[in-house]
């Protein structure tokens, strides 16, 4: 262990550990479901706030099992390029950090049973599904982003699902249902609320694309097989290049298909600096320039999604 991580505080390691960086991904969902169910008037506070905490709580919960998996599993080594995970450098034991991740799931899952209460067992089978695959993204007999499954968990999970699932709760809290319904509301699953969560998705998988650019060649050694491994470097920025075409590609869509106004084009703005990014994805693999990449991309997708909100919004 090193003389600086030494000196980090106990508070600060946890800080470490949750990873707030990766919070957009859990933010951008909520604020883009948020800006489409004010634009079709089924805006309600409690549940969009609920569903905040509900994301947030997985996503915490999923950066401990990773730190805590990648360090028992030999994944992180020392010679990672990545940011200090608190579990292979000794700031918190094996022990505290599996007991996090088992709370913050369940945190996770109480906070999800007012979610169930509004939008009933289609929630509810969201919720606990969206916890085992935070689970099994790096734990259980066969963790997904060790076999090539990550991004398509990311694109799924923290995407489509958390978009439309938010707007699900929304919808369903501004109808006249009943409590804890077995059915899906017409008008709470729609085909805008879909197109809508492609960009959050497109830049959430992006993220893990630069974070597995960076630690392809460590990874390959240690045997952890993520799609970047597969792909090798040429590939996954043609990955990397494409998810973000998508998520540009988006607001040409809902202009000139759904016929929303042209304010739904503001989130055009951040291509300049989603384009700087990329240039540095596709010329650079050490982590000198891939973690502020990564940091980058995760702005990004802060960005783009309250310009896209206040797009859909106006």
């Amino acid at each position: 262990m090193s003389t600086a991580e030494v000196d980090i505080s106990r508070t600060k390691a946890w800080l470490m550990a949750a990873r707030p960086q990766t919070l957009p991904a859990a933010a951008a969902p909520v604020i883009v479901a948020t800006g489409l169910a004010i634009h079709e008037g089924v805006f309600a506070p409690l549940p969009a706030l609920m569903a905040f905490v509900g994301a947030a709580l997985i996503q915490i919960g999923t950066n401990f099992a990773n730190d805590y998996y990648d360090a028992v599993k030999g994944a992180d080594t020392e010679d990672r390029e990545g940011f200090t995970r608190v579990t292979q450098s000794g700031l918190i034991s094996p022990e505290q950090v599996k007991l996090a991740t088992i709370l913050t799931f369940a945190l996770a899952i109480l906070t999800g049973t007012y979610l169930v209460y509004v939008g009933g067992v289609p929630i509810l089978v969201i919720g606990l599904v969206s916890v085992f695959c935070g689970w099994a993204y790096t734990g259980g007999p066969y963790p997904l982003g060790y076999h090539g499954l990550g991004d398509l968990f990311v694109f799924v999970f923290f995407g489509i699902v958390a978009v439309m699932g938010t707007y699900y709760v929304q919808a369903a809290a501004a109808m006249p249902t009943e409590p804890l319904i077995t059915t899906i509301p017409e008008g709470t699953v729609t085909r805008e609320a879909f197109i809508a969560s492609l960009p959050v998705a497109a830049i959430s998988t992006a993220i893990i694309v630069v974070n597995n650019i960076r630690d392809l060649a460590t990874d390959a050694e240690a045997g952890k097989r993520t799609l970047a491994v597969r792909l090798g470097y040429r590939w996954s920025r043609v990955e990397y290049v494409s998810l973000l075409a998508l998520a540009y590609v988006t607001p040409l869509w809902f202009w000139l298909v759904e016929g929303v106004g042209r304010s739904v084009l503001l989130p055009l703005v951040s291509l300049p600096y989603a384009l700087a990014i990329a240039q540095t994805v596709c010329t650079r693999s050490d982590g000198e320039a891939l973690n502020p990449a990564l940091e980058g991309t995760g702005k990004l997708l802060a960005i783009y999604a309250a310009l896209f909100a206040v797009g859909v919004i106006l």
